[in-house]
């Protein structure tokens, strides 16, 4: 029997999904590979190959597409109609299904520019959403406490499907199950059925791997995420300790998620059960978007497709429109929310301030940059948005006349509709202007060493933000500092950090300065207009103002150091040492 054409197109971009999730899956797998070995520069390449690999097996599946089918086919819409029908059919019984209804749906906008952005047509809502069951795949392993909490910790380390050993398990066992005494609610302490349950696949994420679950008991949960790291300089230099230690024991929802923000890089992490995995993990953070959740272990793609559904929910509420953001407006981005949904969304201006000296094509590129790099928990994840369309009456008009102003090449108006050829989102922050003109006189301290903290993990992870006024970070909830606004982001390696001349007669302004120089003495002023905060965060961070400190971690970065960033603070690491870089 001769196959239908919208049935060969079904059967073509599954095909090509499956080599995108076989591939994701070996890059995935070799993550404990890497861990093992220490093979940090290859994590990282690792990163980024996995990012990247959603894109080009897309364009791959695209170009088999253009070569088997006509043009008229392809630009058919009851066709791809009936493609759907087919291709739900096909994936009904697959355990990655919302994956491959997003991977069919990437292949839709490629097709048609992001338009005709239809049920009937692609998969705005999922073909399951009434009709989910469940795999039957046990996720977790569980080990009764029956009061003895050193042994289910034991059990907890023992048990992981780590090679290398321990370097003193009694050490670490003792020291989490202190921890774990003082932490957790007498409920689940002296409960008769308290049990410790973790995900049986390992977390990878740059020098750490993560055991994540919860304990439960007495009616109550906790949290539960066990961060192992090797020793001392394993991996980057002689003499390095393989062997392994537990660095911390995290059981508050907010130290979670922190650990999954959207301002770090993606876990490498065996997902068996996509959408019951991000279940389990919704339990531990309730107030994390599944959007987000997904980003977080590798599928930021169907991210986005959950951050779209859950825009269009919010919108149809109709309970506020989309105004100007608060604060400066920028110099290159228009930016406009909607209060209620805790998005910024982020436009290229036609026209740039004549001190900025870039296009919109760099600009593009450095949003890029950020996404495929390690972001340590200091910048915001960003997704990018092509023909985004609104209706008219969701814009407060002072809103919706700025953007037709600033950006009349982007913004367009059909009918009832503001087309918006080209956008990024990002989580709302308050930006950390405003949230000093607002803040305490302690929280103003707080907030100014997590600044300067920011500053020096981008360091670490090779990120110079370029500019660094204080309009450009936010504070979230948590009250960390981010970095969002990324036209002028650089390599480290990039920039050339120079001294100012010292001694009599000589005139700054006659210095010879090329496009990379950076002159850190200077950075006071121009990061504070208001001296007694200029003044305390000079006291906080004196280094920053001083070309010999980006100079040392130019070259430790040079010299092939991957510097430890963690994603939990200092003081509680059992093995915290002196200068490494933490929350």
């Amino acid at each position: 029997m001769k196959l239908s054409p919208a049935y060969r197109l079904a059967a073509t971009i599954l095909h090509g999904f499956d080599e995108y999730r076989a591939r994701f899956k070996q890059i995935t797998f070799d993550a404990s590979r890497r861990f093992r070995e220490a093979a940090w520069r290859d994590a990282q390449q690792a990163s980024a190959a996995r990012i990247n690999l959603y894109g080009e097996k897309v364009e791959d599946t695209l170009g088999r597409l253009q070569r088997t089918f006509p043009q008229d086919v392809l630009a058919h819409c009851e066709t791809w109609g009936e493609a759907r029908h087919h291709y739900a059919e096909l994936i009904s019984q697959r355990l990655d299904y919302e994956l491959a209804e997003t991977f069919f749906n990437s292949l839709f906008c490629s097709i048609f520019q992001h338009r005709h952005i239809r049920n009937e047509w692609m998969f705005v809502y999922s073909s399951r959403d009434d009709a989910a069951h469940r795999s039957g795949i046990e996720l977790c392993r569980r080990y009764p406490v029956n009061g003895d909490w050193p042994n289910a910790l034991r059990w907890a380390l023992e048990e992981a499907p780590f090679d290398n050993p321990f370097a003193d398990l009694e050490r670490d066992i003792g020291l989490g199950t202190a921890l774990l005494e003082a932490q957790l609610p007498a409920a689940i302490l002296q409960a008769e059925d308290a049990q410790v349950e973790l995900l049986k696949s390992v977390f990878y994420r740059n020098k750490g791997a993560y055991l994540v679950g919860r304990i439960l008991g007495g009616g109550e949960q906790v949290p539960l995420v066990l961060p192992i790291l090797h020793g001392e300089g394993f991996g980057e230099k002689q003499g390095g300790d393989p062997c392994l230690h537990l660095d911390t024991v995290l059981t508050e929802t907010d130290e979670v998620s922190i650990i999954f923000s959207f301002t770090r890089a993606y876990f490498q992490v065996d997902v068996p059960v996509p959408g019951e995995f991000v279940d389990y993990l919704k339990q531990l953070m309730p107030h994390k978007p599944e959007g987000e959740l997904y980003a977080a272990i590798g599928f930021f793609k169907h991210g986005k497709t959950e951050f779209f559904r859950a825009l269009n929910q919010q919108v149809a509420k109709r309970e506020d429109k989309f105004i100007i953001a608060p604060g400066v407006r920028g110099m290159v981005m228009a930016v406009f929310v909607l209060p209620s949904f805790r998005t910024v969304f982020k436009i290229i201006k036609d026209k740039f301030d004549p001190a900025k000296d870039v296009t919109h094509a760099v600009v593009r590129e450095k949003y890029r940059l950020v996404k495929r790099h390690d972001r340590v928990g200091r910048m915001a994840d960003t997704q990018e948005f092509s023909n985004f369309t609104v209706r008219k009456d969701h814009f407060e008009p002072e809103c919706l006349a700025h953007l037709l102003e600033v950006a009349p090449s982007i913004v367009s108006l059909k009918d009832d509709k503001v087309i918006i050829k080209h956008c990024y989102t990002e989580r709302m922050m308050t930006p950390l202007n405003i949230y000093l003109e607002q803040c305490s006189e302690a929280e103003r301290e707080t907030v100014l060493k997590d600044y300067g903290n920011a500053i020096k993990q981008m360091a670490a992870a090779n990120i110079f933000p370029g500019d660094m006024l204080l309009k450009n970070f936010g504070v979230t909830r948590h009250g960390r500092v981010i970095f969002y606004d990324y036209d002028e982001v650089c390599y480290i390696t990039e920039c050339r950090f120079r001294h100012m001349p010292k001694g009599q007669g000589i005139d700054a302004s006659s210095l010879s300065i090329g496009p990379n120089d950076i002159f850190p003495e200077e950075f006071g002023p121009f990061m504070f207009a208001n001296k007694t905060l200029r003044d305390m965060f000079m006291d906080q961070h004196p280094e920053l103002f001083d070309p010999d400190y980006w100079l040392e971690v130019q070259k430790a970065i040079r010299d092939g150091r991957v510097i430890d960033v963690y994603p939990y603070r200092n003081k509680q690491r059992f093995a915290g040492t002196v200068g490494q870089l933490v929350y």
